[in-house]
């Protein structure tokens, strides 16, 4: 429940989404999440550090670790599952309307 708990707070998914693919400073993974403030970004990325979620590295880019590679294979399946599902009640709604 812990986990659930931390990746449930508001954009923690979003900044490892973010650093999925690659390593990131700190301005860009800002616009990458919308301009998201700068003190949210900065308490995020301290609170993954602490958990050995996202590491930064001396080049002050931030990446995700080993752990944090293999947490996003475990969310990656839920991500094509809810895009799955959100094009079922598409559907489901679009079929309601024209009846």
């Amino acid at each position: 429940m812990a986990l659930l708990d931390f990746l449930g707070r508001r954009w923690v998914l979003r900044i490892l989404w973010e650093l999925r693919e690659e390593p990131l400073g700190f301005r860009a993974l800002q616009a990458r999440c919308d301009n998201l403030s700068p003190t949210i970004l900065s308490r995020r990325l301290n609170e993954l550090r602490s958990t050995a979620i996202v590491t930064q590295g001396e080049d002050g880019e931030y990446a995700l670790t080993r752990a944090g590679r293999k947490l996003g294979n475990v969310i990656l399946p839920l991500h094509f599952w809810a895009q799955d599902w959100a094009g079922r009640l598409l559907n489901e709604n679009q079929k309601t309307r024209r009846k």
